[in-house]
């Protein structure tokens, strides 16, 4: 689904990517970790072909329109602009494909979405006038109703409460049941633990570690990532993280 080979971003003559590999496949929740300023959302935008780089893509390979019906893009700077309604709002998800919004398969996926994201309340309430979090519930939801086999989400829980982040990440982790692809950056530790099925570790551009939650998240790599130690805790709905 999702295939970097030497991923490579330099900004204003500074190296903020170097060459870095890595690959999403169907099934797999993958949470992007590491500090402010690792690369997290770079590595996103290049993936995608939304700014220059050297080495290899296969989505920024492809033709505009494939690459929006292969996968779902929620950035990290979630404006809404325009004073439309929920539901046209997740519509917008649906631009790719060819109804555009107004099919009978386009209306099964705007409803799904908004049923997904318990939006049904909102659905005639102008986005504008929702809260910063009930706001990121219908980007997400646009997100879901775009079908995509990949999504990448930067930061997604980001401004939602204790209950919708859990909710949130519950609904990723069904989607990589269900079969998609799924790459999150994510910067609650005890979260990522929890629901990835495997993290990738980001540290001065460069993938400091790739593996499953319990083999990333050790001393030795969180020491060197963010210059901290934590404390586990294991729970019978998953490990809980404490960094000290």
């Amino acid at each position: 689904m999702l295939e970097l080979q030497g991923l490579s971003v330099t900004r204003r003559n500074r190296p903020v990517l170097d060459r870095v590999s890595l690959s999403v496949a169907a099934g797999e929740l993958v949470g992007l970790i590491g500090p402010n300023g690792a690369g997290k959302s770079t590595l996103m935008e290049a993936a995608l072909g939304l700014i220059p780089f050297s080495g290899a893509s296969n989505l920024a390979a492809m033709a505009a329109t494939d690459r929006a019906r292969a996968a779902a893009y929620l950035p990290q700077s979630r404006e809404i602009a325009w004073p439309v309604s929920v539901e046209d709002l997740i519509a917008l998800g649906r631009i790719p494909w060819p109804g555009g919004g107004r099919g009978p398969a386009d209306r099964a996926a705007i409803d799904a979405a908004i049923a997904r994201m318990h939006l049904q309340d909102f659905r005639t309430r102008t986005a504008l006038r929702l809260s910063g979090g009930e706001q990121t519930r219908a980007l997400i939801a646009r997100a879901l109703a775009q079908e995509t086999p990949l999504l990448i989400a930067d930061e997604p829980i980001a401004g939602l409460d204790p209950a919708q982040q859990l909710a949130c990440l519950r609904l990723f982790r069904a989607l990589a049941t269900e079969g998609r692809g799924l790459l999150v950056s994510i910067h609650d530790l005890g979260m990522a633990a929890r629901f990835c099925t495997r993290l990738v570790l980001l540290d001065k551009g460069q993938v400091l570690a790739d593996g499953a939650p319990d083999q990333v998240l050790t001393d030795d790599l969180l020491r060197r990532a963010f210059g901290i130690t934590a404390r586990r805790i294991d729970t019978p709905d998953g490990p809980a993280i404490l960094p000290i």
